[in-house]
């Protein structure tokens, strides 16, 4: 069994200042909600956050750029985060802007420790300054290095007691890479089932890539909210 938190601060105690997170969530879909609050309350500052993207104004992420605990932002969507791009265009905040798929792989490559590989995604565009390009088959492809982090948000829909995490639907986009990118993995799951619930095969992230777990509830906001007229 993997400790099973009942406080936030207390499953965010190891970050420090100048640490690199990953955070997971695809909007704000699958965002550690909880946790983020605790990283915002916490006063931890020089964060490197790699999230796809930001969260939105006074939500997600978006809690810690108003609190200036982010130095530097790698994702691949500046999303409706007015404040981000105030920070950018001000120079406050160092952003790597990274495409998705790239991104994704980046991550997914880290937590297989592969240190890098090549995609065609980014030739001939500023993404490719200083970065090697190599001809394959006729075709240019740019060389992208792995990544991981200190520490890995997650956030799973169902977890059970030895770690072993379940994703609903669009949070399994990042969440799951993310979760085995990081040295030290923070699941906060909806709801903790016993062990030898949960169906092996329908397991997204072995219990082998998790160090903690907590409860929490969601309040699970709409980024943009549209509806028929």
């Amino acid at each position: 069994m993997k400790p099973i938190l009942t406080s936030f601060t207390e499953a965010i105690k190891g970050i420090k200042d100048s640490s690199t997170i990953m955070v997971g969530g695809f909007g704000l879909v699958g965002i550690p909600e909880n946790l983020i609050l605790a990283l915002a309350e916490s006063g931890i500052k020089d964060l490197t956050v790699i999230s796809n993207n930001c969260g939105v104004d006074e939500w997600g992420l978006g809690l810690l750029l108003q609190n200036k605990q982010i130095k530097k932002m790698i994702g691949s969507y500046v999303g409706e985060n007015k404040e981000f791009e105030r920070q950018v265009l001000s120079g406050e905040l160092e952003v790597e802007l990274v495409p998705q798929g790239t991104l994704a792989e980046r991550i997914r490559a880290g937590g297989a420790g592969i240190p890098a590989f090549y995609t065609p995604a980014g030739v001939g565009t500023p993404i490719a300054d200083g970065k090697e390009v190599r001809e394959f088959d006729g075709k240019m492809y740019l060389l992208e290095k792995g990544m991981t982090a200190d520490f890995s948000l997650v956030r799973a829909s169902k977890g059970d007691k030895m770690g072993n995490l379940v994703y609903n639907k669009t949070a399994r986009n990042f969440n799951p890479m993310i979760a085995a990118a990081g040295k030290v993995t923070i699941a906060e799951v909806e709801e903790l089932v016993e062990i030898g619930e949960l169906d092996p095969d329908q397991i997204h992230t072995p219990s082998i890539y998790v160090q903690k777990l907590i409860v929490g509830k969601q309040q699970k906001k709409i980024e943009r909210l549209t509806v028929q007229k």
